[in-house]
C-alpha cells in the first residue's frame, strides 16, 4: 500500500509541476511572489518580511545551477572560436533557453524557493510543538511494547501514506501561482511531524 501511494503520488508530482510552466507566464509566478510577499509583511512586519525575501534570494541564487538555463558564468568560452560560430552558438541558445518556458521554470523556482524561506520563518516558532508530536509517539510505541500491545500496522501503513501524501501535496503547492495565507504555511511541518509521530507510534518494537 505505502509503496503504491508513493509511486502514484511521485508520478503525479512529476506530471503536474512541469506543467505549469507551459500553463503560466513567468510573470503570473513573480506576481504571486509580491501578493505572499504583502501577506507576510502584513503578518511578521517589515523587517521580518525582508529577512524573508533575503533568504529566498540567497536560496535561488544557491539553486541557480539547477535551473536549466544557462548563466553568463556557465556560458562556454568563446574567445577562440571563430567569430560565425560564436554568433550561430549565442543564437541556439537563445532560441532554445530564452523562450517563456524557461524563463517561467526560473520563476517557478524563486516562488518555490520563497515559500520555503517563508516556511523556515516558523520552524522556530512550532519547533516545540514539533519535538513533542515526535515525544508522543515514541513514548506510546514503548508503552505498547511495554503493556504487551500488538502493533497497528494498518494504522502505520496509513500515516506512512498519509505523509507521503502531504510531503507531494506542499511540494506541488509551493509550485502552484495561487496565494498560500501564512497559517496553511504554518500548518504543514506541524501535520507531517504529526504523521511521523503517529507512524511511529503504530510501528513494531521488539520487547
Amino acid at each position: 500500500m505505502i509503496r503504491a501511494i508513493a509511486i502514484a503520488a511521485l508520478t503525479l508530482l512529476l506530471v503536474f509541476v512541469p506543467y505549469l510552466p507551459a500553463a503560466n507566464p513567468p510573470g503570473r509566478f513573480l506576481a504571486q511572489v509580491r501578493i505572499e510577499h504583502g501577506l507576510q509583511t502584513r503578518l511578521w512586519g517589515e523587517d521580518r518580511a525582508e529577512r524573508i525575501m533575503e533568504r529566498a534570494l540567497a536560496m535561488n541564487g544557491a539553486l541557480s545551477s539547477a535551473s536549466p538555463i544557462p548563466s553568463d558564468s556557465q556560458a562556454p568560452d568563446t574567445g577562440r572560436m571563430k567569430q560565425a560560430a560564436a554568433r550561430e552558438m549565442e543564437q541556439v541558445n537563445l532560441r532554445f533557453f530564452g523562450n517563456a518556458y524557461f524563463r517561467a521554470i526560473d520563476a517557478l523556482l524563486f516562488l518555490a524557493t520563497y515559500r520555503l524561506a517563508a516556511l523556515m520563518e516558523w520552524l522556530p516558532v512550532e519547533g516545540f510543538v514539533m519535538l513533542a508530536l515526535i515525544a508522543d509517539g515514541l513514548i506510546t510505541r514503548i508503552l505498547r511494547s511495554k503493556e504487551f500491545k500488538p502493533h497497528d500496522p494498518e494504522w502505520f501503513a496509513l500515516h506512512t501514506s498519509a505523509f507521503i501524501l502531504l510531503v507531494c501535496a506542499s511540494i506541488v503547492a509551493f509550485t502552484v501561482p495561487v496565494s498560500i495565507f501564512p497559517s496553511v504555511l504554518a500548518g504543514l511541518p506541524v501535520a507531517g511531524v504529526f504523521f511521523i509521530g503517529r507512524a511511529a507510534a503504530s510501528f513494531h518494537r521488539s520487547r
